[in-house]
């Protein structure tokens, strides 16, 4: 640490990284007395010598050390990235300097601390004092780390002392670095020790709700509303400031009285419309930003109660009318805010996502009908955007899914089943439609219809009479690979509920239905593509573990040609998936490893070797072994793990058979583990073949799985990540190169 504040270039340069081979630091130390000097006796007087640790007795002088506080310069520098390493020092080195004497005084005030920290107070004193709004945000989110991270008795005495501070900015206008004191005012209500202190921070917040315009009082709000401890006054004043917006909405259209009252109780709801309507930009933001905040809260369990479902469904419908142009307005204000917000896709997409939302409650039945009407409206209307159209699509799954079902029945109410009537038809539309995100978005909704409603008598009554079967399965050759995979997935699903159309018809006389597998399989052996080979390989899992008919045929066969195809895929994910078909397959011949209580009086009864040799017989049939060894071997880590896990749960399984304990026994082993290693080493091309099942328990229990998993655990960059090289690479920052590299460090 220099003795005086260095200049910005100064800085700069002890910043920029120099070759590790060509430093002299010293690699042990963790004290800045030791920086630099290979002997700590070097020191000079009044810095630490070298410890192990920090924070050990031989760092005890250095917490009543003055030392300057290099760091602090750099909070106006340009770079953000040191501005804010800046930032979290000052807060560690202020945490470390009052680990002695604060904890063992709580009530120690700042003028008895230590010379460092009472530095670090004044320079944050200054910067709350100044009138560059840059300094006060450095300082504000100084004290938002140092609260957020640090819950000891002395944050009591600095926010005591900081607080007035804090509370002066309120009183500027407009008010300086708002967002950076929203941040630390809901940091303080969350640390333990300040909110439950008298220290008049419920009266700050207060204030600050007041005085905060209403899209920088919107984060605030919503803080205060996610505390789990805070006072009924000012959770009310809040919900109101996070309302007006849509108070706003439904006064300006002139909505129904019992709705506008319902949220009508925030007094205030004028300034909201003078900031809602002047500007679309202030209009579009407040919107977004206000929909977004309540959609995150009304899943809490801390929400307002009680929660005004209808007044926010009313609004929500309005707003998306009014984004849409259905929407009639009756007043100057409905006038404009419809000329705002008129195609407007930001909103659009907000209303919707919390609209969604609202599902999870209920409503009255006119406004439910509203709801389905107006989600009608964007999946029929040809002005849609393909994102506010998977949005509307993502809406309405939720709403029908909430639907009530009829007593004794799960299918669908007779007013979703009238939606989906009108729905169906519009469904084929926008899978012909051009724009192939439009297409893939149909596709996802069909998928989770039919898994939700696919066994349904009058689901599959009217999909059956619609044309989206046959259009389905001709987008497994559209020519985006999205689009394809979504078709591979909307099929499986097909063909699982028996929902796929025969061509046996009048236009199809006599026509030969091609096998959903047999194409299938030619997607996942000529895709070009990954996702469509991918959704092949979770509809063929998903085929096996539910006995699909075109699977349990001829079980063996069916997993033999996908784990051959599998087993050559260059994505990594496809042969992933692969071995998670091979888990499947190998729990349905073996079984689920069976749970035994060590208190039972009876130990389990081992089968026999012929057993053993039966129950893997159909492993070996499909070569399931070599598919695992060479994806033990994989270039891919998340391959080889899974590999390693599904050959460990193997293992688990064949050792309850008894059988071959060693592998002499057994000649073919040497060859097999000779195989493994040239493997192992690079040199896949030759195959094992058929494996006898007495070999393959005997390499399993020759195989280190253990200590394998164990290694492909750690990731591939642990070395350069560990505390030992950032050090390293920290001293060696003394060089002449770019800034990118000092920003990093």
């Amino acid at each position: 640490v220099p003795e005086s504040s260095p200049s910005r270039s100064a800085s700069r340069a002890c910043l920029q990284p120099r070759k590790i081979a060509s430093s002299t630091f010293s690699r042990g130390s963790c004290c800045p007395g030791s920086l630099g000097r290979q002997d700590p006796s070097e020191a000079p007087p009044g810095l630490p010598p070298a410890c192990a640790a920090a924070g050990s007795r031989a760092c005890a002088p250095w917490r009543v050390t003055p030392v300057p506080c290099a760091s602090w310069p750099t909070a106006g520098d340009s770079s953000l990235f040191v501005a804010s390493a800046a930032g979290q020092l000052l807060v560690h080195i202020l945490g470390l300097s009052l680990q002695g004497p604060a904890e063992g005084h709580p009530g120690l005030q700042t003028g008895d601390w230590p010379v460092c920290a009472q530095k670090i107070v004044s320079h944050i004193e200054e910067s709350l004092r100044s009138a560059a709004t840059p300094q006060i945000t450095q300082a504000l989110n100084v004290l938002t780390t140092t609260f957020g991270h640090c819950h000891d008795p002395w944050t009591q005495v600095l926010w005591g002392r900081l607080s007035p501070l804090v509370a002066c900015l309120l009183e500027k206008d407009p008010v300086p670095a708002a967002h950076s004191l929203v941040d630390l005012l809901l940091s303080v209500a969350r640390s333990p020790v300040l909110s439950s202190s008298s220290s008049g921070l419920w009266e700050t917040l207060a204030q600050t709700l007041s005085h905060l315009s209403p899209t920088q009082a919107g984060p605030l709000a919503l803080g205060i509303l996610k505390l789990q401890e805070c006072p009924q006054v000012l959770r009310a004043q809040a919900f109101a400031v996070l309302l007006q917006p849509l108070t706003c909405v439904l006064e300006a259209t002139a909505q129904a009285p019992g709705l506008l009252d319902s949220l009508d109780g925030t007094g205030g709801a004028s300034v909201t419309v003078d900031t809602l309507l002047p500007s679309k930009a202030a209009c579009v933001g407040l919107l977004c930003r206000t929909l977004a905040h309540l959609e995150l809260l009304q899943p809490l369990p801390q929400r307002p109660s009680p929660w005004p479902q209808a007044p926010l469904l009313g609004a929500t419908v309005t707003i998306l009318r009014l984004c849409s142009g259905s929407a009639t307005p009756t007043s100057d204000a409905g006038g404009h805010l419809c000329a705002f917000l008129v195609g407007c896709v930001r909103v659009q997409r907000a209303a919707l996502d919390f609209l969604g939302t609202l599902s999870q409650g209920t409503g009255p039945r006119e406004l439910v009908t509203q709801v389905f009407a107006v989600l009608l409206e964007y999946l029929t209307s040809p002005d849609s955007s393909p994102t506010v159209l998977k949005k509307a699509f993502q809406a309405t799954f939720r709403w029908l899914q909430s639907s009530p079902e009829t007593p004794g029945c799960s299918d669908l109410d007779p007013h979703a089943h009238l939606f989906l009537r009108e729905l169906l038809p519009v469904l084929p539309k926008r899978l012909c439609s051009p724009c192939w995100e439009v297409r893939d978005s149909g596709l996802e909704f069909l998928t989770q219809m039919i898994g939700r409603w696919g066994g349904q008598a009058g689901f599959r009554r009217a999909l059956l009479a619609s044309e989206v079967p046959e259009l389905t399965e001709q987008l497994l050759r559209d020519p985006e690979s999205y689009v394809r995979a979504s078709a591979v997935a909307a099929m499986g699903q097909l063909s699982s509920q028996g929902l796929r159309v025969t061509p046996a018809s009048p236009e199809h006389p006599g026509g030969q239905q091609k096998s959903l597998l047999a194409e299938l399989l030619h997607i996942l052996s000529t895709d070009s593509e990954g996702f469509p080979r991918r959704a092949v390989m979770h509809v063929f899992t998903q085929w096996l573990r539910d006995g699909h008919a075109d699977v349990a045929g001829d079980t063996e066969r069916f997993v033999a040609r996908v784990l051959q195809v599998a087993s050559q895929d260059l994505d990594w994910e496809v042969r992933a998936q692969g071995l998670e078909l091979a888990l499947v397959f190998l729990e349905q011949t073996l079984g689920r490893p069976s749970s035994h209580c060590p208190y039972a009086v009876t130990p389990p009864v081992a089968a026999p070797p012929s057993s053993l040799a039966q129950a893997l017989r159909p492993l070996c049939r499909v070569q399931l072994f070599e598919f695992a060894f060479r994806a033990l071997f994989d270039c891919d880590r998340p391959v080889a793990q899974k590999s390693c896990d599904l050959l460990l749960f193997l293992r688990a399984q064949t050792a309850s058979y008894g059988g071959p304990q060693g592998s002499g026994s057994v000649p073919e082993v040497a060859s097999v583990e000779a195989a493994l290693q040239r493997w192992q080493a690079g040199d896949q091309g030759q195959p094992l073949g058929y494996l006898e099942p007495e070999v393959v328990v005997a390499v399993l229990r020759s195989m280190d799985l253990e200590g394998l998993r164990g290694a492909l655990a750690e990731s591939s960059d642990r070395v350069e990540k560990s505390p030992q090289s950032l050090l390293q690479d920290v001293l060696a920052t003394v060089g002449a190169l770019g800034e990118d590299e000092a920003d990093c460090y």
